[in-house]
């Protein structure tokens, strides 16, 4: 069984390991704990009728809470296979399988109940300002990232991506000027243009008009379909002519201004499960993975009371 007390002295080993820093990781520890505690409470609820007494079969090996949410963080930043899980925690690849399967979940509601995850869906201004306050401005971006080439045909078309040239899937991410993440679309196949998923979404009817949207090229034409929309991005270079030294200069200004959304996502893919090629094969882990990321993330940049 891997010892962790090394992790523990070090807060480059443990970001490096986890994702998180030491301080971070011992917030996070008893939200994660009291999950636990009511997830095992409401198993116990609804199986009253067992034969077998509270507490007995095999030890599990994974014997404390801190070593729980270490694996779960672990897997996430790292990405093991579960052989190599498995031969870290010196158990059978099947048992990292279960262990994976069963902790994602309580860690999602763990960041959720410590406020760190980001909002799946906008449905009206409203409904922004309500979640937000009052934003000046907000840093929209697509993120794709590459998965296993799927043997069905159809699903070949869908997720592949003219852009990057292999097959990905893709999110589209908002995040305010401390590269907090304030929302993430669901997961779709990686063929679907940055313009249309934003207007699939409704992403324009959705933000205030007041609040700047800084975007890149991919938005593109967003100007146009939504006119009451405060929209600042980089000007295209006319097909056959070229920018000017003016252009050029205010496209230089806007990107180093919008390089805050290619922050936040990088510290999202600070995690190897959402920067390697996804190869998971459970139903919605691929969006599950996106979460967790972007809470993680939330919750490293948050600034200690």
């Amino acid at each position: 069984m891997i010892d962790i007390r090394r992790a523990m002295k070090s807060n480059r080993t443990m970001k490096s390991l986890t994702g998180l820093s030491l301080q971070k990781f011992y917030n996070l520890l008893p939200y994660f704990e009291l999950i636990i505690k009511e997830e095992k409470a409401k198993a116990f609820k609804n199986n009253r009728d067992r034969q077998r007494a509270s507490g007995g079969g095999a030890k599990h090996s994974l014997d404390s809470v801190k070593l729980q949410l270490f694996y779960i963080l672990f897997y996430l930043k790292v990405y093991p296979t579960f052989d190599l899980a498995g031969f870290f925690f010196d158990v059978d690849r099947s048992q990292t399988n279960r262990w994976t399967h069963a902790l994602l979940p309580i860690l999602e509601k763990t960041l959720g109940r410590r406020c760190v995850l980001p909002e799946r869906k906008i449905s009206n201004v409203a409904e922004f300002v309500m979640k937000f306050g009052e934003l000046k401005d907000v840093f929209i971006d697509g993120t794709e990232r590459r998965v296993q080439r799927p043997k069905d045909t159809k699903r070949q078309v869908k997720n592949y991506s003219g852009k990057k040239k292999t097959h990905t899937i893709k999110n589209i991410v908002m995040n305010d000027e401390s590269k907090k993440i304030l929302l993430l679309t669901p997961t779709l196949h990686g063929s679907m243009h940055d313009k249309k998923l934003y207007d699939k979404l409704s992403l324009g009817n959705s933000i205030p008009s007041d609040v700047t949207q800084w975007l890149d090229g991919g938005f593109l034409g967003v100007d146009k379909t939504h006119l009451d929309i405060s929209v600042v991005m980089p000007k295209k270079k006319p097909k056959g002519k070229e920018l000017t030294q003016k252009e050029k200069e205010e496209n230089h200004v806007i990107s180093s201004i919008r390089v805050k959304s290619e922050h936040a996502i990088g510290g999202m893919k600070r995690l190897r499960c959402v920067s390697d090629i996804y190869r998971n094969k459970k139903a919605n882990v691929e969006d599950k993975f996106m979460v967790l990321s972007a809470g993680i993330w939330n919750l490293e940049i948050e600034k200690v009371a």
